[in-house]
């Protein structure tokens, strides 16, 4: 422990002992977080939060206010947080706000909990604020509400710009990063049972990821209406960003001895990646490629994940996981998904990042992926000292949120 961990440790203690003295009992926090269970990254979001929570302000008790916490989820959280109180998702808000003394609203792709901190706020003056969200241009209910914030804190660069520009003018507004960078949970039972049986050593296997433009909901969210222009752009772009993908994989079993595991980050994953990757191999790949047919939760990717030697491909969140735990990680972006791709740039990993609206960055991201291969000690380190950064960053968002837990 180095001298200044220390002091800030020994700080913040004494400040807990004196907010538990003046309350005669430990801080109590909501958490406003779960968005939905048909994302392993969307699940990510919670565990990561709590686990920050525990790890800086372990005194505090904490009550989850979830939208979804469905298909083992809500059981995976009390395992991993056997403490945690999951209240319903319509709870009684005045009941709520009685009982607990700060309302955090955790990371996302946008103030995803807008209209329950509004309902927070209504009930008097306890102090809410924002960690690690994505803000397009915000209305000017939303600006009301993030000016209110004790902090608003951003995930990516991008989006504090767009905030500030938009009049956003909060007591604490800075870089954030995502929860899910802190998430911790394993299922080693599964996961170690799963890379038996397909052949995958520790260290010596790469993760990909595949995804549509935009996710078919339609196809795995009961009651989500089809969208026939998505679907058309889904469909007209599906092999232009998925060819840079295969030449990737084809490089590195070709070039190392790495094999490459297919595997998904939501439930429409699966079928994309047999078409869209697998099917579509060399004959001479194949054999060192795996295939995953089913979804899995969090606990179970991210304990393949970090035996893994890195992970490539289109999405954000599974990326997230592994430089979180110390694990390289390349992500491929395009525009409709948002400005939460320049986190990327923001924790120092800028030439980890492609731009598939960008036909240069289309082109290099295949020699990429293979120098990551070629040099795994190096990106491990390039890794970690990203994750460093993470974790520094997090550190002063919880020393800020403790600091209201004594108003």
């Amino acid at each position: 422990m180095n001298r200044r961990h220390f002091l800030h440790t020994t700080l913040l203690a004494s400040i807990a002992a004196t907010a538990r003295a003046v309350r005669g009992r430990p801080p109590r926090i909501v958490l406003r977080s779960s968005w939905q269970t048909v994302n392993i990254g969307d699940i990510a979001h919670t565990p990561g939060m709590l686990a920050l929570l525990e790890r800086h302000l372990p005194e505090a008790e904490i009550t989850l206010w979830p939208s979804n916490v469905d298909n083992g989820v809500g059981e995976m959280l009390q395992r991993r947080f056997p403490k945690l109180k999951i209240v319903s998702v319509k709870p009684d808000v005045a009941e709520l706000y009685a009982a607990n003394d700060f309302l955090l609203h955790g990371s996302g792709p946008s103030l995803v909990g807008e209209k329950q901190v509004a309902l927070w706020r209504a009930q008097g003056s306890k102090p809410y604020g924002v960690l690690g969200i994505t803000q397009g241009t915000p209305g000017p209910a939303t600006i009301e509400i993030l000016n209110g914030a004790r902090f608003v804190y951003f995930r990516d660069s991008v989006s504090m710009a767009a905030a500030r520009a938009a009049g956003v003018k909060g007591p604490v507004m800075a870089y954030g990063p995502d929860g899910a960078f802190a998430t911790d949970l394993r299922n080693e039972e599964k996961a170690g049972e799963f890379l038996r049986a397909n052949g995958l050593e520790d260290g010596r296997f790469l993760c990909c990821i595949p995804r549509y433009r935009s996710t078919p909901y339609w196809l795995i969210k009961p009651g989500t209406q089809f969208d026939a222009a998505k679907q058309a752009q889904n469909e007209e772009k599906k092999e232009h960003d998925h060819a840079p993908l295969r030449e990737a994989i084809s490089a590195v079993v070709r070039e190392t001895e790495m094999k490459v595991l297919i595997c998904p980050e939501d439930r429409t994953q699966m079928a994309l990646g047999r078409e869209m990757l697998f099917e579509k191999l060399p004959v001479d790949v194949k054999p060192r490629v795996v295939w995953r047919p089913d979804y899995w939760l969090t606990d179970e990717a991210l304990s393949v994940y970090v035996r893994s030697a890195g992970l490539f491909g289109n999405e954000m969140h599974s990326p997230i996981l592994c430089v979180g735990n110390g694990i390289p990680a390349i992500v491929c972006r395009w525009a409709s998904q948002t400005s939460k791709g320049f986190m990327w740039r923001d924790i120092g990993l800028g030439d980890w990042l492609f731009d598939f609206d960008n036909e240069a960055d289309v082109r290099r991201m295949p020699g990429v992926v293979l120098a990551m291969a070629k040099d795994p000690a190096g990106a491990k380190q390039k890794a970690g000292a990203a994750r460093a950064f993470v974790r520094e960053r997090q550190l002063e968002a919880m020393t800020e949120l403790r600091r209201h837990l004594q108003e």
